[in-house]
């Protein structure tokens, strides 16, 4: 993805230093393959997984899409509370392609050192997790992206993504799951 097209989805904010840094480290360094599994930006200026849920102007605007998080349809997003401007404090939500939506991190630099983890999230309407068993093997980038990481950011790769979940979700998860729901009454 070019940072372009974030720009384009972004409804005038401005876009995280560190989300554009990683779009050129995903452009140069793994172009080719992941650095986490499952990973992979993307723009929808349409909308398309979102108008599943609802056409609901107000849905729609609060959150952006801007990665698939795994192959089977689930996407991240940022969700935009209070018309915030500023994407860099923005909760991030899982959007699962099957259903359910669950706050997953409380900012973008959570939602990379979730990456670390180097897993796809499980995304369903009760829960969202981080499994990794004993055989799992790592991207082909992932080492050069914990790397990138900790020289860039000062982020170090984790052990378990499902810890940074939780805090967030017991921080964000009933206020976020309130606004969603409003969709549907």
């Amino acid at each position: 993805m070019e940072i372009k097209e974030l720009l384009k989805v972004l409804q005038g904010k401005t876009a995280p230093t560190i989300l554009t840094d990683l779009i050129n480290f995903d452009n140069t360094v793994s172009k080719d393959d992941w650095f986490s599994e499952g990973f992979e930006f993307f723009v929808d200026e349409e909308n398309h997984l979102l108008i599943t849920y609802s056409e609901d102007v107000e849905l729609l605007n609060g959150l952006i899409q801007f990665a698939e998080a795994e192959s089977g349809g689930s996407t991240y997003a940022f969700w935009i509370r209070d018309h915030e401007a500023k994407l860099d404090d923005a909760l991030i939500v899982a959007l699962g392609g099957e259903g359910g939506t669950h706050v997953v991190a409380e900012n973008i630099k959570d939602l990379f050192k979730i990456l670390t983890y180097d897993v796809s999230p499980m995304v369903d309407d009760e829960s969202v997790s981080y499994y990794k068993d004993e055989d799992h093997e790592a991207s082909k980038y992932s080492s050069e992206y914990k790397t990138w990481l900790a020289d860039n950011y000062d982020i170090s790769s984790i052990t378990n993504a499902d810890e940074i979940v939780k805090k967030a979700q017991e921080k964000y998860q009933d206020e976020y799951k309130a606004w969603f729901d409003k969709f549907f009454q």
